[in-house]
């Protein structure tokens, strides 16, 4: 069984909660690495007091944390890309990662405009092509700082997994969402992350509220199975969880360490029976319009 460590952190103060989350869960940084990426989630323009997306103090306390590590100095990069709904010259600006990039001496690198190849992944009966960016291709150390929030019932609720489909640089990622979960355990199946960290300070449920959590793992599944269980989820009722298992990406058995999960789970403010149903509602117009546009109704 994986991994997974929950630690409570202070009010923004992460890198002591980070260095407990590792060694919780035994991680030894590669001491060779010299190219490393990074991949926050900035899916909005809304600043991490939201809960949407991850915090930059928590980005900036672990690249503090690599550093102190790894002593060959390494390049380090903080990825995103353009979606529709987001452009990354705006986010990276607005979402105070500019001023991080200047602090830290990294790079902040918009995917949708890098070189990339093309790689052909099959998810059960389905065989998608990706672009997957070569500055990922060549990293000796991918990470996965991510957030977790709840979502359309289609997948439920967005984590790990979800945060690295975030790396695809084909900015119309809406044309995934009849086959969402295939599309995100392809992703990942693509473009495989080594380290996967949650900035749960503040999260997002029915409403923002602060927690004071950090997860690390090396096992994204596990990872989610656990964030799922946190936010009210059965985890076998999440379809991409088990694609993701049965794709051999992680096991959704794990060993906890730490604060007990439960202890989260009391405190994630849970969705509204209103709320679920409106969700339901335009999940389901959502999938008509989009499967129609792709031949897929």
């Amino acid at each position: 069984m994986s991994l997974v460590s929950l630690v409570r952190t202070k009010k923004e103060d992460y890198k002591d909660a980070l260095l407990s989350s590792l060694r919780l869960i035994n991680y030894k940084f590669p001491q060779g690495a010299r190219r490393i990426v990074i991949k926050p989630n900035m899916c909005y323009y809304y600043d991490y007091s939201t809960g949407y997306t991850t915090d930059p103090k928590f980005v900036g306390a672990l690249i503090e944390v690599i550093r102190e590590q790894i002593p060959t100095e390494p390049d380090i990069s903080i990825v995103e890309t353009d979606a529709s709904a987001m452009k990354c010259r705006y986010a990276f600006k607005m979402l105070g990662y500019e001023d991080l990039a200047i602090k830290y001496d990294v790079n902040l690198v918009n995917l949708s405009e890098a070189e990339y190849k093309i790689k052909t992944v099959n998810v059960g009966r389905h065989s998608m092509s990706f672009r997957v960016p070569k500055l990922i291709e060549n990293a000796d150390l991918r990470i996965n700082a991510t957030k977790v929030k709840y979502a359309n019932p289609s997948i439920k609720f967005t984590c790990g997994l979800k945060n690295i489909y975030g790396c695809n640089p084909y900015f119309k990622k809406y044309v995934y969402h009849p086959i969402l979960s295939e599309a995100m355990v392809g992703i990942y199946k693509a473009m495989k992350f080594d380290l996967t960290l949650l900035d749960g300070d503040v999260v997002l449920g029915a409403k923002t509220r602060r927690i004071g959590l950090v997860m690390a793992s090396e096992d994204v599944v596990a990872f989610d199975t656990v964030a799922a269980k946190i936010a009210g989820i059965n985890p076998r009722s999440v379809r991409y969880l088990k694609l993701a298992e049965r794709e051999k990406l992680g096991r959704m058995k794990f060993v906890a360490k730490g604060v007990p999960w439960k202890h989260f789970r009391q405190a994630f403010p849970r969705q509204g029976v209103e709320k679920k149903i409106n969700s339901v509602l335009y999940d389901l117009i959502t999938k008509l319009s989009l499967g129609s546009k792709l031949g897929l109704s």
